[in-house]
């Protein structure tokens, strides 16, 4: 990670290096903690955050299905964002809010706790590697699975459900592939570590429902709104673990992962093994969109 001179923590700038919490924090013990993924990118426009809107307006999403009140509006933390952005002289970076309940008690009730709120901005790259986006990953299914959403809410982006993304996650990079696949609890494919699933079979486009279990990711929705405008064919539905991998192509999207192609799973090659043509007409227009190329998307990037 590339550190940077500030972040905002409470409404307040500090050093990177004094961004520091209670380590009786409730949110490190219980996981009582939401946060957001958002990128920033150089366009032609100068530097742009892509959907934060729906971002913050996500953050909040979540912050309710855990009955967390944040001490700001959605207009302060946008202006937050842009703050950090602008004060750490950055043109592209990766942006990090998070909410979480604080020092206060230390047991699984809450009403005692504060609720902290922190946004860090830095540079990073592509997260699956330059080569990923271009070549595309070898993925693994997990043997864990996602967490079902009677145990947790999957739709809310907390940080308690990513112990079950780290798990698939270390578990594929020690067996020697660049990702981990998971099902659900009733064999469906779900979504990765940190990234929503798309395949492609018979030129039509498809991806797990939101009552697979998924996350709702904002690239997610931004690429089936950018394929319904190409005519391509998308539907949302269970996929099996079988389609995936006699999938002609396949493609991973997140805000980290961008839009990232996935060239095998399970050591089955996908299609050529390489980038498929409807995953890189996505991806291209995908990457229009966020550099400012394309005007038909302009409403989704935020000027800083």
């Amino acid at each position: 990670m590339q550190k940077t001179e500030k972040i905002w923590m409470n409404g307040k700038l500090v050093n990177w290096d004094d961004a520091k919490i209670h380590v009786l924090s409730h949110g490190l013990h219980y996981g009582t903690g939401i946060f957001e993924g958002i990128r920033c990118y150089n366009t032609q426009i100068g530097p742009a955050v892509f959907r934060l809107k729906d971002h913050i307006k996500r953050l909040f999403y979540s912050a309710k299905i855990y009955n967390m009140k944040l001490p700001y509006s959605e207009a302060e933390l946008m202006e937050a964002v842009k703050k950090v952005i602008r004060v750490n002289g950055l043109k592209e970076c990766y942006i990090r809010p998070v909410a979480y309940y604080g020092y206060g008690e230390l047991g699984v009730e809450i009403k005692n706790n504060p609720v902290d709120v922190a946004i860090a901005a830095w540079p990073w790259g592509a997260y699956l590697g330059e080569e990923g986006l271009k070549r595309g990953i070898r993925c693994k299914i997990s043997s864990w699975a996602r967490i079902d959403l009677r145990s947790m809410p999957t739709i809310a982006k907390a940080t308690a459900n990513y112990a079950n993304a780290t798990l698939a996650k270390m578990e594929a990079i020690n067996a020697g592939y660049d990702e981990a696949i998971l099902l659900n609890t009733h064999g469906y494919v779900a979504e990765g570590p940190g990234e929503n699933i798309f395949i492609v079979n018979g030129g039509s486009l498809m991806t797990p429902s939101i009552t697979t279990g998924i996350l709702p990711g904002i690239t997610r929705s931004s690429v089936i709104e950018i394929a319904k405008d190409l005519s391509i064919s998308i539907m949302e539905k269970e996929i099996a673990r079988e389609e995936l991998y006699t999938a002609q192509e396949a493609f991973f999207t997140g805000t980290a992962a961008e839009v990232t192609p996935i060239r095998e799973v399970d050591d089955r090659v996908l299609g050529k093994g390489e980038r498929g043509p409807i995953t890189e007409k996505l991806q291209s227009l995908f990457f229009d969109v966020v550099k400012g190329k394309n005007k038909k998307y302009e409403t989704w990037l935020d000027c800083v």
